[in-house]
């Protein structure tokens, strides 16, 4: 008996329309449906008539619950992978277990769908040709802060997921690490009634969300555009070394000697490195 597909399933990350057919279609056709909340998921299954069996996938059971729809599939029996919203492995559980599918020799069907990042970052006004998804920040303070000390050289966009119970103190740490120069983008509610883009530097957000408890409540997704480098400023001489240096060494050694003989600064050469490629 040949092993049936896993398939990756996106669902709306909040107004309904926003599945595709296929992806009723497949959900109809499988015969189970690992769900992220089996309970949050009932009323999008129920909405659609769809009557597979289903079960839990999340953080907590991943493992057991991997090797338990591996030997599903290997046994025949078609699985759909669902999240709460959006495409699952996005922030999402799902990883450990394409993954054993994949050392399994099991095929793996992703179907395109709702992504709340890039349904925000399309629609945020910021740059796309180069951008970063970082997921959800962490938890605490320090940590956070540490976290973004990562984009004060970062030329890209850079993308995070918020909880709203965090997202005033998410934003007051990007106004302590980063400043007010920075132009900032944060999408809420997105698909739904009450979809809001914020956009201006972290004071701006920050007034926002104080302004009304009710703005602090929803799900966001957090948008941090890039260090704006000066290209003017680094010399075509220090450009040319750089470009030799590449060819020979590792980026970051290159633009540290570059910077060294130039006096200019280690992370403007990095990034300019970066542009390059």
């Amino acid at each position: 008996m040949s092993s049936a597909p896993l398939y990756i399933v996106p669902t709306p990350i909040g107004n309904l329309q926003d599945i595709t057919q296929r992806a009723i279609d497949v959900l109809s056709s499988v015969a189970w449906i690992a769900a992220e909340d089996t309970r949050h998921s009932a009323k999008l299954l129920q909405h659609f008539s769809i009557q597979a069996k289903t079960l839990s996938l999340h953080d907590h059971n991943e493992d057991s619950r991997s090797q338990m729809l591996c030997q599903k599939l290997l046994n025949g029996e078609t699985v759909a992978l669902i999240s709460d919203a959006g495409t699952p492995l996005i922030s999402d559980p799902g990883y450990k277990l394409v993954s054993r599918c994949r050392e399994q020799g099991i095929d793996v069907i992703a179907l395109p769908g709702p992504c709340a990042a890039i349904t925000a970052l399309s629609a945020s006004g910021l740059a796309t040709d180069k951008f970063i998804f970082e997921g959800f920040l962490p938890a605490k303070t320090v940590a956070r802060q540490t976290a973004l000390e990562a984009l004060t050289s970062r030329s890209h966009t850079t993308v995070f997921y918020e909880a709203p119970r965090r997202v005033l103190d998410t934003l007051k740490d990007v106004q302590a690490v980063l400043g007010d120069a920075r132009h900032i983008v944060l999408a809420k509610e997105l698909t739904k009634t009450f979809e809001r883009y914020i956009s201006g530097n972290a004071q701006t957000v920050i007034d926002w969300l104080e302004a009304d408890a009710v703005h602090q409540k929803g799900e966001f997704v957090l948008m941090i555009d890039g260090v704006q480098i000066d290209q003017n400023a680094i010399s075509a001489e220090a450009m040319s070394l750089l470009k030799r240096l590449k060819a020979d060494l590792p980026l970051k050694k290159a633009a540290a000697i570059v910077a060294d003989h130039y006096q200019l600064k280690k992370n403007a050469l990095y990034q300019a490195g970066l542009d390059l490629e």
